[in-house]
């Protein structure tokens, strides 16, 4: 089961059909709309400032949020995905964006934004590759694809091709999590143990 806390009379408030998985941690003021998912060892931290996720939003294994203590929250749109092993500190992310896994977003980057870069804009499905390292006030447009240490742009993506693979994702985790639920309904699914005998033993009951 997930870690939920109350910090300096800040609760976490979540929306309908919200899924924690054990391990993760919510504290704070995180508010989250309906739909999300926080899965095994993910961190939201929000004490020093506040996070804001929107609907259909997955936080992967590992991943850690957080903010600059009174200067830059964080804020999520819908249909996001943040992949394993994620960094997002006190950035933005606009709706249907992906966050490749072990990437870091640092303060004040935006990653979705609409520019007036040439050729312009396509529409939302902004992509972070894994590993990819944003520097802080970094703006990526709605469209482009950025990688590297540090990130930089690297093309625009077809909005189809985005938009069927970002919110793609973030609707493919609301499914997982119904398998998980239905998973947990059931004590005898879940053992906790420190060998293979102790689960051999277990699961012979």
């Amino acid at each position: 089961m997930a870690l939920i806390k109350k910090l300096n009379d800040l609760t976490p408030k979540f929306g309908k059909h919200c899924y924690f998985s054990e391990g993760a941690a919510i504290i704070g003021d995180v508010t989250m709309g309906d739909d999300c998912t926080v899965w095994f060892n993910a961190v939201l931290r929000g004490d020093v400032h506040f996070i804001k996720i929107g609907n259909r939003v997955n936080i992967q294994d590992g991943s850690c949020l957080h903010t600059l203590y009174g200067k830059a929250p964080i804020v999520i749109g819908d249909d996001v995905t943040v992949g394993h092993n994620v960094t997002l500190h006190g950035c933005e992310v606009k709706s249907g964006a992906l966050i490749g896994m072990g990437s870091t977003i640092l303060d004040h980057a935006v990653v979705g934004e609409v520019t007036f870069r040439d050729p312009p804009a396509v529409g939302p499905g902004a992509i972070v590759a894994a590993g990819a390292l944003v520097l802080k006030n970094t703006v990526i447009g709605d469209g482009e694809l950025w990688g590297g240490v540090p990130a930089k742009f690297i093309k625009k993506v077809d909005p189809e091709q985005a938009k069927e693979l970002n919110v793609g994702y973030a609707q493919h985790y609301v499914m997982y999590s119904d398998w998980y639920r239905r998973s947990d309904a059931h004590p005898a699914h879940t053992h906790y143990c420190t060998t293979s005998e102790e689960y051999d033993e277990a699961t012979r009951r």
